[in-house]
C-alpha cells in the first residue's frame, strides 16, 4: 500500500477506467490530488498497481470520492484493505465520519461497503445523469460513537 500523489494520476485513471463507465481523466485526478484534504492510496498485486481509494477530508468528516480496483484482482480483499487504511489514517487525524455515495445497482460495492462498517443514511434519486441510476448515501463513524 502506497500514499498516492499527482505523480500517480495516470495510474488513478487508468485503474478507473477498468471500473467505471465514465471514467476520471488523468488531468481530474492530478487536480483532486492537488486539492487541501484529499488524499489517496494505491494497493499494488506485485509490481502491478491493482486499486485505489481517492479520499477528501472537510473539517471532521470525510468522503470516499471514488474506489476502484481492476477487474482480475476483485473479489481479493483489496477493496476492503483500501478502506481500512484510509479508515485507519482518517481515525489517526480525529475524523468523526466516513460518507460516500455508490450506484443504487452496484450490488458488489454495496457489500463491500457494508462489510466494511457503512451503513445506509439516504438516497439521491436519479444521480448517476449518464445511467439514471439513483445513489446511495452511506455513513460509517469512525470516533466509535454515533
Amino acid at each position: 500500500m502506497m500514499r498516492a500523489s499527482p505523480q500517480h494520476a495516470a495510474v488513478l485513471a487508468a485503474l478507473h477506467a477498468s471500473s467505471f463507465p465514465a471514467p476520471w481523466s488523468p488531468t481530474e485526478f492530478d487536480v483532486l490530488l492537488r486539492q487541501p484534504g484529499v488524499g489517496a492510496w494505491i494497493v499494488s498485486e506485485g509490481a502491478e498497481p491493482a486499486g485505489f481509494i481517492l479520499v477528501r477530508v472537510v473539517a471532521d468528516e470525510a468522503e470516499i470520492l471514488t474506489l476502484a480496483v481492476a477487474p482480475n484482482y476483485r473479489r481479493k480483499g483489496l477493496g476492503a484493505r483500501l478502506i481500512g487504511e484510509a479508515g485507519a489514517t482518517l481515525t489517526a487525524g480525529n475524523t468523526a465520519q466516513f460518507f460516500l455515495e455508490v450506484a443504487a445497482d452496484n450490488a458488489g460495492a454495496l457489500a463491500l461497503y457494508a462489510r466494511a462498517g457503512f451503513a445506509v443514511c439516504g438516497r439521491r434519486a436519479g444521480y448517476y445523469k449518464n445511467r439514471t441510476v439513483d445513489a446511495v448515501l452511506m455513513r460509517r463513524s469512525l470516533s466509535g460513537g454515533e
